[in-house]
């Protein structure tokens, strides 16, 4: 980074481009229509205002493709070269495309999947060369001029083929069109064994059943070991030639006049047999136009579930407020994704060929991350799918032994810390969602707490902490176990099994051994219960995950209350939140890769800060709350290429502004309740999964608009639930599930 503050310097620059962008706007284009894609549809569908290349820029690290919601498919253009920029496949600055691949990961640092890409080569003459220059052997340049994505589609012109290329998908089938210039002969290449980041081909083969249609698989390992795909593949005409060129298969077409090419293919996680039945299930027919008008459908019942309200006049600010929110919500239901065949077959981390019984197998969960916002929004929005992915881990732990860390693929990646799973499970069950054996669940959860992972779990359990000098990142790890701890507690609570909660509550607090009283920080301890020397806060060491002392001393989530008291009270705890956001770091500091979007200590580019802001309603100043969360929904993100100020992480970042911005946030996801702070919108409408309405108003919404500068005399503020006045700024799930109207107003 060249930056000092990289995060700051690229979320502002991002905020520049949205001002140019709603400039740019003013002139006369349309603010909600970028690249005139959504000329067509309902004028006030939801739908028109995703903006997929969110994210694809910057440190956000998302894909731009199709894929419908939750979908196993992500159809993506890939740029001909890896590396962290490209951790997605694509990056908007590139101006190559070299492929389009079934399998994409969005908003990770973990560079894998890309199976199954195709490239169609245009027409061409004997004369001509098959394959054009670059590190593969395929590859066109490309403008953004002729590009364009929203829900469910995107399309591109490939410069030096001089084709458009256009994609869709079903949940298992992409499905792509190609359509060329002029006639003649037609090339489309298919490469399997491509290598891109972490992914290593292994090996694969492929089929030919007749003129229109082969078969084949690809197994691959990365990140997840041992992944395989396997693929069913139909064409709209007969090639009349097939070949392998230096590994890739090139198929030949004869095509008419300006004549399109269609090109299906189904996935499997099993078999080639179940690949077939996948697109003989979901897209038997020809139909390009009504796959893509279904899947933009689909996108439209699960976002329009969500009606806001910006306040003011219609205009620029107001489309770009409104791409914003709805690009966020989208990005939230593109993962975790469905991990299972249309007959309920997947294959799960013991390697074997299991079958999901009453519920939908899904995979992809960076529980690290989604605990801390995206399940809830998920609980909010979609209990059902909530109830499936609970009974999803309950699946994984029969099958492996323990609650996933990181499920991806349906194995085990062992990233990042903890077991947050069993938080997002407890959460789950102490919001009502029902579906699954909360009696299993409890016990998969002791059962993974229990348990030595060879991770600190088991030197945790044993001595009420991780020492520094057995394991990397004690100092997160013990605070983290804690929270899992606390979660079962809850859980076992409800339940009423009283020797398990007594037990897990009293774990639940084994971080606070760590606070060093003198220093005044919670600091890494060796196994013979001696805190380093020299701790420095600043620091970010090998003890602490992906932060620094600033960030992690915040971070036991279920038990502010308990860092006020050891701190001394309120009055010192509100100091040191005060100078989190207050202390920068010194100018000469190179900050690593995921110090983004920060405001003094505080980092919105990673997730351990994501609940801070929050704190402030827990003493009685929710004045400051307001403050910086209205600052970090205007100032850090942006519906722009760099419009995220840190990885996307599978929905987190997306969660956070999706929540915040209607005024609520599980500071501790499993106590069931949400701290409040005033909505972004004057209005938004909800329509729950239980049939009930919620409606957020806020009342003062239109004089807090996006310059920060409004005064807002919180001792003459209160929010009103269905007429009654809270007490604090708290609402239960409960009573939000329930329905009603939340009101922010001013006497």
């Amino acid at each position: 980074m060249k930056s000092n503050n990289p995060g700051l310097s690229l979320c502002c620059f991002a905020v520049a481009l949205w001002v140019a962008a709603c400039l740019f706007c003013s002139c006369g284009r349309s603010c909600s229509s970028p690249n005139g894609l959504f000329s067509a549809g309902s004028a006030d569908s939801v739908v028109n205002y995703v903006y997929p290349f969110m994210g694809t820029d910057g440190p956000g690290n998302m894909y731009p493709g199709a894929q419908v919601p939750y979908g196993l498919v992500q159809l993506s253009p890939d740029n001909e070269q890896g590396g962290w920029d490209r951790i997605s496949g694509y990056f908007y600055p590139d101006s190559v495309i070299n492929s389009f691949s079934m399998t994409h990961l969005g908003g990770t640092g973990a560079g894998d999947l890309y199976d199954i890409a195709f490239m169609p080569l245009g027409i061409v003459e004997e004369s001509q060369p098959v394959f054009h220059g670059g590190p593969y052997l395929t590859g066109s340049v490309f403008s953004h001029d002729r590009e364009s994505a929203g829900a469910g589609y995107y399309s591109v012109f490939l410069n030096d083929y001089n084709e458009k290329v256009e994609l869709t998908a079903t949940q298992r089938v992409g499905f792509q069109r190609y359509t060329f210039a002029h006639g003649g002969t037609a090339l489309v290449s298919l490469d399997l064994d491509r290598a891109i980041n972490w992914d290593k081909t292994t090996y694969t083969q492929l089929r030919v059943l007749d003129s229109v249609t082969v078969e084949g698989f690809r197994k691959s390992t990365g990140w997840a070991k041992n992944q395989q795909y396997y693929f069913y593949i139909k064409f709209s005409g007969p090639f009349i030639k097939h070949e392998v060129i230096k590994g890739v298969h090139v198929f030949s077409f004869a095509m008419p006049d300006k004549g399109s090419l269609l090109v299906k293919c189904a996935l499997s996680p099993v078999s080639e047999r179940n690949a077939t039945m996948n697109m003989q299930e979901e897209l038997p027919g020809w139909d390009f136009d009504a796959v893509r008008a279904k899947a933009r459908d689909l996108w439209e019942s699960e976002l329009g579930r969500v009606h806001v309200f910006p306040a003011g006049p219609s205009g620029c600010k107001k489309d770009s407020l409104l791409r914003l929110f709805y690009t966020c919500l989208y990005h939230s239901m593109l993962a975790p994704t469905i991990y299972m065949d249309a007959n309920g077959e997947y294959r799960g981390p013991d390697y074997k060929v299991h079958k999901a019984e009453n519920f939908t197998n899904y995979t992809r969960f960076s529980t690290w991350d989604t605990y801390r916002a995206a399940n809830a929004l998920q609980i909010l929005l979609h209990p059902n799918r909530v109830s499936d992915m609970v009974n999803s881990f309950l699946a994984f732990f029969n099958q492996y032994g323990s609650l996933p860390v990181w499920n991806f693929e349906g194995q085990e990646t062992d990233m990042m810390i903890a077991h947050h799973s069993i938080a997002m499970i407890a959460e789950a069950y102490i919001k009502g969602v029902g579906g699954f054996d909360a009696e299993k669940a409890l016990e998969a959860c002791v059962a993974t707490a229990d348990k030595d992972n060879g991770r600190g779990l088991g030197a945790f359990n044993e001595s009420g902490y991780v020492p520094s000098d057995k394991f990397r990142e004690s100092l997160s790890k013990t605070i983290e176990y804690c929270y899992d701890d606390y979660c079962i507690y809850m859980m076992a609570q409800k339940t009423g099994r009283s020797d398990i909660a007594e037990k897990f509550y009293k774990r639940a607090f084994y971080y606070r051994v760590l606070y060093n009283k003198p220093n005044g920080w919670f600091e890494p301890m060796d196994s013979r219960g001696k805190w380093l020397p020299g701790f420095n806060p600043y620091v970010y060491s090998e003890h602490i995950t992906e932060s620094n002392g600033w960030q992690y001393f915040f971070a036991a989530q279920h038990d502010i209350a308990g860092i006020i008291k050891i701190m001394g009270g309120r009055t010192a705890f509100a100091a040191r939140l005060d100078s989190l956001f207050t202390t920068s770091a010194a100018k000469d500091e190179k900050l690593p890769i995921f110090s983004t979007g920060m405001i003094g200590q505080y980092v919105q580019g990673n997730e351990p800060s994501h609940h801070v802001a929050y704190l402030y309603d827990y003493i009685g100043e929710p004045a400051k709350t307001w403050k910086y969360v209205h600052n970090i929904l205007t100032d850090l993100y942006a519906p722009v290429p760099n419009g995220y100020c840190g990885n996307e992480d599978c929905g987190q970042m997306s969660s956070w502004f999706v929540l915040s911005s209607l005024g609520l946030y599980p500071v501790n996801p499993v106590s069931g309740e949400y701290a409040l702070t005033p909505s972004l919108f004057s209005k938004v409408l909800i329509d729950l999964p239980s049939g009930h309405k919620l409606e957020i108003r806020n009342d003062l919404a239109s004089g807090m608009g996006g310059n920060n500068k409004v005064s807002v005399d919180f001792d003459k503020c209160s929010f009103y639930f269905n007429g009654k006045k809270l007490s604090g700024y708290f609402i239960s799930h409960e009573l939000l599930s329930g329905g009603g109207t939340l009101v922010f107003r001013c006497d």
